[in-house]
């Protein structure tokens, strides 16, 4: 790991006024202490550093989930210290895991009945089930080109460039081209078409996002599977579509059971859903399935026996924590189907009603979508006299996490902002965080040295009285709004 030293870190020791009670002595900030110091010392330094980290609540950059109940808090408290590996040793959660790929698997449709066990995993996120994924169809194209007695040197997936950041990482790791579909302004997703258009001998599948992370828009999946359906049909191909479902995976099923993007379409082979994001359960577990046995390769999968009995084994790392898988399930039979369509029909209406109060400011152009992740993106219609990124800065002394970002090419021109409504993200905060984006354009368009908008200039020294009138307009807005629609 690559150490970052940052300015606030440049001192050698660390410093506590409360721990001081019981220690006198500074730490060392980069090597270990000589001696031990009392538990109560250890815990004031550190809790006095995180004080410094950000709400997590109010972190609406993350999709990750950053309430649980109670009672599932002591779960995981419970199971911290079982190794999920040694599965002969805690048979239990090795069962609790399997429930839960089979509940998931039929959420997707897979092909299976009630009796038959799926084909899939719990993972250290959607990255392991990414790279778990990846590897599967990468091992099925070289098996076939070898029996073709053909070169195996030159594998590529084919997906948009709107891309998370892991598919880069799976090219590079495990050495397989990526062709991106590029972007273009006013469509941030990628276009089936093209990405059929690209396709070759060599693509080991096409990659189709549920859940984009720059607006959360879901691709259209079932016109993908059409066209290449149509593609394979042509050229004798036999090319086959995984889905990266992590941000959506968990919300189609309940909101738009309708929409067929999952193993209803037969040339989806595989699924990743993220557990920590819209399965409402922290970091980290994600989900990877396959539509039967015949789609994960079985010399991907290691038997192990010096645990106690033989188990088989497909992971990119050995020890981990069952203290999220646990909390899957508890989540799964707490909620059942019905909790969760009202939990996220509820951050839908979240996310509508903070578009609205967006929109209404006249500032700010919607880029998101209805139909997807209750993500609510927008940009600036004017971004001549601040841009984007100044908002994002303002509104940290608010307290808020809005992330400012440029879009990929070929569409980086466009810079915005983007806002996840999770679960405890309330209609309130909604309106409170409109308060205060209101506030921030008020103020930079009023601040010395900045050049202000032609009311505040027409206006001279009343600048700072047109920037709070706008203010007093949009609070007024919010609360007509709210005796009107009530509050969730």
């Amino acid at each position: 790991m690559v150490l970052i030293t940052t300015a606030a870190d440049s001192g050698e020791s660390l410093h506590s006024t409360f721990a001081s009670r019981y220690v006198q002595k500074p730490l060392p900030r980069f090597k270990m202490p000589e001696a031990e110091i009392p538990r109560e010392a250890a815990y004031q330094i550190i809790s006095d550093e995180l004080m410094l980290d950000g709400n997590p609540r109010l972190n609406l950059a993350s999709f990750v989930t950053t309430w649980m109940e109670p009672e599932c808090d002591r779960l995981i408290m419970a199971s911290l210290n079982k190794n999920y590996v040694d599965m002969d040793e805690y048979p239990v959660t090795t069962e609790l895991q399997n429930r839960c790929v089979n509940m998931i698997a039929h959420l997707l449709h897979a092909p299976i009945g009630d009796e038959e066990a799926a084909v899939g995993m719990g993972t250290v996120g959607s990255s392991e089930a990414i790279m778990l994924a990846g590897l599967a169809f990468k091992t099925r194209w070289q098996k076939k080109r070898r029996a073709q007695g053909r070169s195996i040197l030159s594998p590529n997936i084919v997906i948009g460039a709107n891309l998370q950041v892991c598919w880069e990482k799976f090219a590079r790791y495990f050495e397989v081209e990526l062709k991106e579909v590029k972007l273009v302004e006013g469509c941030y997703v990628m276009d089936p078409a093209k990405a059929v258009e690209m396709v070759d001998d060599d693509t080991i599948c096409v990659v189709s996002i549920l859940g984009s992370t720059l607006t959360g828009e879901f691709e259209d999946v079932q016109l993908l599977n059409q066209l290449l359906s149509e593609k394979n049909a042509q050229t004798g191909w036999d090319i086959p579509i995984h889905v990266d479902a992590a941000s959506g995976g968990f919300i189609a099923p309940f909101i738009y059971p309708e929409l067929e993007w999952d193993f209803r379409l037969p040339l989806v082979k595989s699924i990743n859903v993220s557990g920590h994001k819209y399965g409402l359960v922290y970091p980290g577990v994600g989900w990877a399935l396959w539509r039967c046995k015949e789609d994960l390769p079985e010399e991907l999968i290691f038997h192990i026996n010096y645990l106690g009995s033989d188990q088989p084994s497909f992971t990119l790392n050995f020890s981990r924590g069952s203290s999220q898988i646990i909390a899957q399930y508890y989540q799964f039979i707490r909620l059942g189907f019905e909790g969760y369509k009202n939990i996220l029909e509820n951050c839908m209406a979240n996310a509508r009603a903070l578009r609205e109060g967006i929109a209404d400011t006249g500032k700010f152009k919607i880029l998101s979508k209805e139909r997807g992740a209750p993500v609510v993106a927008f940009s600036l219609i004017d971004s001549s006299k601040y841009t984007v990124f100044d908002i994002s800065e303002g509104l940290r002394r608010y307290g808020w996490i809005v992330p400012a970002y440029t879009m990929p090419a070929d569409a980086s021109d466009v810079a915005l902002l983007r806002v996840v409504i999770r679960e405890d993200f309330s209609r309130g905060l909604a309106e409170r965080l409109v308060s205060h984006l209101s506030a921030v354009v008020a103020e930079l368009g009023a601040a010395p040295g900045r050049t202000a908008t032609a009311a505040h200039l027409a206006a001279g020294e009343e600048g700072g009285e047109a920037a709070a009138e706008e203010i007093a307009t949009f609070w007024r807005r919010l609360a007509h709004r709210r005796k009107t629609s009530g509050v969730c």
